[in-house]
């Protein structure tokens, strides 16, 4: 296992190393202490015992470690290290569980700093929309074959967030082929429960997700909330009011900072649309449908439909279920309705934070400290053992397969061989040069000829080194196939692994103390 942070835009990267023009865009570094004490003097000036009471109202704790913590952070004026994303067929790729193992230990980290109780909470994203990104998810099979598991695009009606899709007949193909497709193993059989469990007809991707995630880390402490939920949707209809009234003033803040970070030299993660409000509603026929100022007043993007500013804020009052903040947004209710200190962002995230400081500070809010999630590369014995039989690296597995299988293939070449077709082609680039210069005095136009000659000559053997190459590959079939699987297992589809591969391939061969030991490894330096 190889554990580190994922690489990020010339902007995250600034961030990481701390440099003083990237950080005037963060609320300080995520590795100050200093950073984290003032945060947490700023949430005290606005959380009481009662907002708390109310916040833990909408959570839902993985088990009895984190209720008590729970407890403890009402008792004590406590506060969250939050983290999120959404949901994923099956618990989704790894980096989903590589966030909230950051977050607990995070959390962690920060009760010891600043003696007060410290609990990691998971924003399950459900009421989001993107379908075929959530739909499916990726496993290697019993066979050693990567293999993808995905619903049906009718499954997701268009748009519509997936909290209002339940699933049906094609989730329990699905479960039934990934069980079979999971590594037969002592450890297996709980972990296919858990699976049978979380998926029942009906269930959706949020609640199978929640599920999943809630069982797998149970053991730090971790709490959720579902961003459909109610409670937490009656808390944000504030914020989300005000979005309303703001909207050409934060589309102005917001706008002016991403030019600064352009001015930069940074990439600017989300662009700001003219005319955009940072909420979502649900339309006529169920599409969650992004607001966009219209005139004197609003209208949703694919509908075409006219609201006004009162329309909009009778919904958020009556029913703001149907109404959700955008992208950009989300953080800011989060922060409105937790006592956050900080996010557990990946690169993606960790780059559009940087666009928020000021937004906070437009809703008389202070961001939270954005810290870098971890993640791994999981190495297994029988991968490890590839890669010495081949004398590779693991980042020679990150390129097209039909180019590592050439590298490999001069590796084998023979060195009498390779030592000849550098002689010949010695022989020719020195025999052309010498004809070239002795035929000079009989007719100068013979140049072109000779070095003709001599461009056919290199690519014959050119030729004939491939048809070498292409036969040792031919014997080493079962080798580079060896290999190709290796890299399957590191980098599928040509991604990294973390962004594909499902996290039960590996608990059905290691078991419960998979998460256990990511969790040992990802240690929180301040």
């Amino acid at each position: 296992m190889r554990v580190g942070r994922p690489g990020g835009s010339p902007l995250v990267q600034a961030y990481l190393d701390r440099e003083p023009h990237a950080l005037r865009f963060y609320a300080g570094s995520y590795r100050d202490p200093e950073a984290f004490r003032e945060k947490a003097h700023l949430v005290d000036g606005r959380f009481d015992r009662a907002k708390r009471e109310r916040a833990l109202e909408a959570i839902r704790p993985s088990g009895d470690l984190a209720a008590e913590k729970l407890r403890r952070v009402l008792e004590e004026d406590g506060f969250f290290v939050t983290t999120g994303q959404q949901p994923g067929l099956f618990g989704g790729p790894l980096y989903s569980l590589y966030k909230a193992i950051t977050a607990a230990r995070l959390a962690a980290r920060l009760e010891d700093l600043l003696g007060r109780p410290v609990a990691p909470l998971f924003w399950i994203a459900d009421e989001d929309h993107d379908w075929p990104e959530g739909n499916h998810t990726f496993l290697i099979d019993t066979g050693n074959e990567m293999r993808e598991f995905r619903l049906p695009p009718e499954v997701g009606e268009p748009g519509r967030p997936f909290f209002r899709v339940p699933l049906g007949s094609d989730l329990a193909e699905q479960v039934t082929a990934f069980l079979d497709s999971l590594p037969g193993s002592d450890f297996a059989a709980p972990f296919r429960a858990l699976l049978a469990d979380a998926y029942p007809e009906g269930a959706t991707l949020g609640s199978g997700f929640g599920a999943v995630l809630a069982r797998l880390l149970e053991p730090l402490w971790v709490s959720f909330v579902d961003a459909s939920n109610p409670v937490l949707k009656q808390a944000s209809r504030e914020a989300m009011a005000r979005e309303v009234a703001q909207s050409a003033a934060h589309e102005e803040l917001l706008t002016r900072v991403s030019g600064e970070l352009e001015a930069e030299g940074y990439h600017v993660q989300v662009p700001i649309m003219p005319g955009g409000v940072n909420l979502f509603m649900e339309g006529p026929t169920g599409e969650r449908e992004r607001i966009y100022r219209d005139g004197d007043g609003f209208q949703l993007r694919h509908s075409e439909t006219r609201l006004s500013e009162d329309d909009i804020l009778q919904r958020i009052q009556d029913d703001p279920g149907t109404v959700s903040p955008n992208v950009l947004l989300r953080p800011v209710v989060e922060s409105t309705v937790f006592p956050t200190l900080a996010y557990v962002a990946g690169p993606g995230e960790m780059a559009y934070y940087a666009q928020l400081r000021e937004f906070f500070e437009a809703h008389a809010l202070s961001m939270p400290v954005i810290f870098p999630r971890h993640g791994a590369l999981l190495l297994e014995t029988k991968i490890r053992k590839v890669l010495d039989k081949f004398d590779l690296d693991v980042s020679d597995l990150d390129q097209p397969f039909h180019e590592l299988a050439s590298q490999i293939a001069r590796s084998e070449e023979p060195e009498e061989i390779r030592a000849i077709i550098g002689e010949l082609r010695g022989a020719l680039g020195k025999g052309a040069q010498a004809l070239m210069e002795e035929s000079k005095s009989i007719d100068p136009t013979l140049k072109g000829p000779i070095n003709h000659m001599r461009g056919q000559g290199f690519q014959l053997v050119t030729e004939v080194e491939k048809k070498i190459l292409h036969s040792i590959k031919r014997e080493n079939e079962i080798a580079l196939g060896q290999v190709e699987k290796a890299q399957h297992h590191l980098f599928p589809s040509g991604k990294p692994q973390e962004r594909v591969m499902n996290a039960f391939y590996y608990l059905a061969r290691y078991g419960e103390e998979f998460v256990p030991a990511l969790a040992e490894r990802f240690e929180i330096e301040l």
